[in-house]
């Protein structure tokens, strides 16, 4: 038996999918996904995308307040998750030293890698909580399988 949580993301993973099938654009598809998800999820504050542009991270698309524009390789929760190549998970930002506040009522954060067709990072998806932990392994599970039905 699915959680709420669970059923929230098929949802959310339905639409999404459906949205960008046949759709070669990226930023289209980075788009599309952002809405759904920045809509459907309650808890999601801030979502969108990173996109990596000479081996830093460039905004957009996004929803939510205004985001850092530029984030370099390597620093902050996003810049990690790109040297790192692996999904963060942070229940609580303020016990991150490297966080880059951004936003300063954001408690929790999820960064998920996106790959390409070819398995090249072009992106990661950044999604913020004004409530402290909560993103899980559901969250990473399910964003994960997401980005990776819609991009590779």
């Amino acid at each position: 038996m699915s959680s709420e949580k669970e059923q929230q993301y098929a949802k959310c993973r339905e639409r999404a999918v459906a949205l960008c099938e046949g759709e070669r654009d990226v930023i289209a598809k980075m788009a599309s996904l952002v809405g759904v998800l920045h809509n459907e999820m309650a808890q999601y504050y801030w979502t969108g995308f990173y996109r990596v542009v000479g081996g830093d991270l460039l905004i957009g698309p996004y929803q939510g307040t205004v985001g850092c524009v530029h984030i370099k390789f390597g620093r902050g929760v996003c810049g990690t998750a790109l040297k790192l190549e692996e999904t963060q998970v942070v229940p609580d930002v303020c016990k991150v030293p490297e966080h880059i506040a951004c936003d300063s009522r954001t408690r929790s954060e999820i960064v998920v890698p996106v790959r390409d067709a070819s398995g090249e990072i072009i992106a990661v998806l950044d999604v913020d909580s004004t409530e402290e932990g909560t993103f899980d392994e559901v969250d990473q599970r399910e964003l994960e399988r997401m980005v990776a039905e819609i991009f590779s």
